[in-house]
């Protein structure tokens, strides 16, 4: 058996036997970096990063007089929170969008941030 082969089987039998939950994290790590954006895993506070992931989820933030927007990516490793401030609602920033995202990473009540970031939204194909 060539060692081709062997990387076959053993990725065939990790299908068969793994979750849908963690497939679908390794297919969105895989994406990410082949997109040229850097794990969420690795990102560290005050480092400039792209990230590339999946919308979990959105939500307005109507904390003080002026409203932030929130949604969370993950992109398979790590979750990322990136805040909008002084937005209400963005097109395209919904659930299960695929958003590419770059600004620095800050770091709030121990989750990793990206305040106002650039982002581009991805096919979803």
């Amino acid at each position: 058996m060539s060692k081709t082969e062997g990387g076959y089987w053993k990725r065939f039998v990790r299908r068969l036997t793994s979750d849908v939950a963690e497939l679908d994290a390794d297919d969105l790590s895989d994406r990410s970096q082949a997109g040229g954006a850097q794990r969420a895993s690795d990102c560290r506070c005050g480092q400039e990063a792209v990230v590339l992931g999946r919308v979990r989820s959105v939500e307005l933030c109507p904390k003080t007089s002026a409203p932030t927007l929130e949604a969370e990516l993950y992109d398979g490793t790590e979750g990322v929170t990136l805040v909008w401030l002084g937005r209400r609602r963005i097109a395209g920033i919904e659930p299960g969008r695929i958003v590419k995202a770059r600004g620095r990473i800050a770091v709030r009540d121990g989750r990793k941030v990206l305040y106002n970031p650039y982002y581009e939204l991805q096919n979803t194909a």
